[in-house]
């Protein structure tokens, strides 16, 4: 990050670059918005879980992936996105 200060000897700005310490986030936190960007994912594909509808193989995958996101070894730090399906 950086910040300006005006220097009085040379009456002009000075740009200071300065490294701030990196708070993290509370796990707590990191998992309710990777639940929160799972169930958007989820509820992007319910037009495919209609009951007049056959959901292809690929979407039964992904679907199923989506849901089992927070049983992944790494979660909620370290996250492998499933790739949705184009048929």
């Amino acid at each position: 990050m950086s910040r300006q200060v005006f220097n009085q000897e040379t009456q002009v700005w000075d740009v200071i670059n300065e490294d701030l310490p990196v708070t993290p986030r509370p796990t707590s936190e990191l998992s309710s918005n990777a639940r929160s960007e799972r169930n958007s994912l989820l509820s992007a594909t319910d037009w495919a879980a209609g009951s007049d509808i056959v959901m292809s193989a690929g979407m039964t995958t992904y679907r199923a992936a989506l849901r089992d996101i927070p049983s992944q070894a790494g979660f909620p730090n370290d996250i492998t996105w499933p790739q949705e399906p184009t048929t």
